[in-house]
């Protein structure tokens, strides 16, 4: 008779600083065979290397850390109880987590996440998908289903931001011209800056009325 096979817990690490939310997610998992907690506690508690040196699968966080998450290397990094914030979430994908839950998800959500994640999906609210697909369509333009990168094009929005650096707007005052915030203005200031191969906003304004870009449709 061949040898039954013998699945391993998921072993999940909880660097929760809501202590309600932490107690009540070890008592989940706990309670659960196929999950194994192997550490948990707030940042305070926590040194910030015991989280990524302790063996884990999944690191459950309940804060947005970027410095963090980007130093994440093997477990899947998950956030939970985060905000419905588009800047915020865009931050977390780019830093590399795999699931970004909000504030109302719940218990059976969160264990399907984890087991998801553990599969190789990604995991967000539908609405922030839409941001996402959004954010995409806008920063990697493509023309006639060939990648814009042989020819010097921007896309509408960007040309609306140099516009408005060539009236020498500030960040801030961009942002609540575009209604955007300025995470996002900086992100497209440096974006343009990097497309046109410059190393400063006044010579991104310059080199792109010199040569006449144009927007990408």
């Amino acid at each position: 008779m061949a040898d039954s096979v013998v699945e391993l817990p998921i072993r999940v690490f909880l660097l929760i600083e809501n202590r309600l939310l932490r107690e009540a997610l070890s008592r989940l998992f706990r309670k659960r065979s196929e999950f194994q907690v192997v550490g948990q506690g707030s940042r305070s508690e926590i040194h910030s290397d015991d989280s990524q040196n302790t063996p884990c699968d999944v690191l459950a966080v309940d804060f947005f850390d970027s410095n963090l998450l980007s130093g994440i290397r093997g477990p899947k990094a998950i956030l939970i109880g985060m905000d419905d914030d588009p800047d915020q979430f865009l931050a977390a994908v780019r830093a590399g987590v795999s699931g970004y839950l909000l504030k109302d998800a719940s218990a059976s959500e969160v264990v399907g996440a984890i087991r998801r994640v553990l599969k190789g999906e990604a995991i967000c609210p539908p609405q922030l998908c839409a941001v996402l697909f959004r954010w995409f369509a806008e920063h990697a333009p493509m023309k006639r289903g060939r990648w814009a990168s042989h020819e010097h094009h921007i896309t509408l929005r960007q040309r609306q931001l140099v516009e408005l650096m060539a009236g020498g707007l500030t960040n801030k005052e961009i942002a609540t011209h575009l209604n955007l915030s300025e995470f996002t203005v900086r992100n497209h200031i440096h974006r343009i800056m990097k497309q046109v191969d410059v190393g400063s906003r006044r010579e991104a304004v310059d080199v792109i009325f010199s040569r006449k870009y144009r927007p990408s449709l």
